[in-house]
């Protein structure tokens, strides 16, 4: 391969892996906020602050906040306690039927909620 070929491949793998971390790059919350339909049902990434949480039997919701808002979060894998800082990957879903946690948390009408794939404590 000439030299010329070598590093047209080595830009276009530096490019390939850029477009890839940033699509999975954590979001702040007031992106989803302020433009929902372009994170209705993707997966994403969001860092903050457990301000509110409540469960039963292992299920749950949680709100999370960070500099720019706050947004709640479905769990069914058990919920973080407040004041812990996480960062969760979900989906988002607008307008979410909490079932029996609603009782304990109410959200406004077609809140969005990120229903939750995973959380992991953050520093």
């Amino acid at each position: 391969m000439t030299l010329r070929l070598r590093f047209l491949a080595l830009i276009l793998a530096v490019a390939s892996v850029t477009v890839a971390v940033a699509g999975c790059a954590g979001k702040t919350i007031n992106h989803v906020l302020a433009d929902p339909s372009r994170y209705r049902d993707r997966e994403i990434k969001v860092s903050g602050d457990v301000v509110n949480a409540y469960s039963i039997a292992g299920r749950g919701v949680y709100q999370i906040e960070d500099k720019t808002g706050r947004l709640w979060v479905a769990s069914d894998r058990g919920v973080p306690h407040r004041g812990a800082r996480v960062s969760v990957t979900g989906t988002i879903r607008e307008g979410f039927n909490l079932g029996r946690l609603a009782e304990f948390a109410r959200l406004p009408d077609g809140a969005l909620v990120m229903i939750e794939r995973e959380h992991k404590a953050r520093d």
